[in-house]
């Protein structure tokens, strides 16, 4: 089955526009925090975005969110100025506990933000049933977040931004907390999305592996404001494995390149 009809099976629209970013700044007072940055996003792209600790990463990701007003130039979506957020665009967040509503069941809490779209009640619980199967997470329905596994709850998270059928997502270092293995399987989830969705994804980490491993490109970010340092083409192929790929001499090339670039840019 090809990318666009499995989208088509799920309900969910596979991105056709792209995510552009042009000239934009941010400041808070005095403090430029971005200047001068230029980014595009083709559809159906993973972009990964590293650079020092502070560098203004998770700034960036609001602003392309619409949470945060940019201060100079624009973000668009196709032709849509993003200057608040969009039903188009869903977010997974680094800090998924405080995201969950602890008193709601899992399904109740992929469900809940649809009201706010006015979605029926039955069409909420048939879109959060499918994106909980499609993190693997069927049969947890019932369950309250504080009964699973930290692994399984940035799952729930996931399905939550699913549940929107919005064809970009965003993702503010959303493995940074687990377990390597937990780590990795999630990390094979986000190819498994692009793959059998044809989502766009735009992904902030501070993991050097993560982001070779999921990119098709790598921004490094860099500079006081900051701005694009570098982007790196990956060129690993879309079919990724967790061992044989990260053994590949490309691999070790562009994880060497990316941490040099970070590295010559701390504050």
């Amino acid at each position: 089955m090809t990318t666009a009809s499995a989208a088509r099976k799920s309900g969910h629209q596979a991105s056709d526009k792209a995510l552009v970013v042009s000239g934009v700044g941010k400041s808070y007072g005095d403090t430029a925090i971005l200047a001068g940055l230029d980014l595009r996003v083709e559809p159906g792209e993973i972009v990964t975005i590293v650079g020092p600790s502070g560098v203004g990463k998770t700034t960036l990701l609001r602003c392309l969110t619409g949470l945060a007003p940019v201060s100079a130039g624009s973000v668009k979506l196709g032709d849509t100025p993003v200057d608040h957020p969009l039903a188009e665009i869903a977010v997974v967040f680094q800090d998924y506990r405080a995201s969950l509503l602890t008193w709601m069941k899992v399904r109740e809490n992929v469900a809940f933000p649809l009201q706010g779209l006015g979605v029926g009640r039955a069409e909420r619980r048939r879109r959060a049933e499918e994106a909980l199967a499609t993190v693997g997470l069927t049969g947890v329905e019932r369950k309250h977040p504080w009964q699973l596994s930290g692994g399984m709850q940035q799952r729930v998270a996931i399905a939550r931004a699913l549940a929107y059928n919005a064809p970009v997502l965003l993702m503010d270092e959303p493995f940074g907390s687990l377990d390597a293995q937990t780590r990795f399987d999630l990390e094979d989830l986000v190819l498994q999305l692009r793959r059998d969705l044809g989502m766009t994804i735009v992904l902030v980490t501070h993991d050097i592996d993560e982001a070779v491993y999921l990119g098709d490109r790598v921004v490094v970010l860099g500079g006081r404001p900051a701005t694009v340092m570098d982007t790196v083409e990956v060129g690993l192929g879309a079919e990724r494995d967790q061992i044989t790929t990260k053994a590949q001499p490309r691999f070790a090339e562009l994880r060497g390149r990316i941490l040099s670039e970070i590295r010559s840019n701390r504050r």
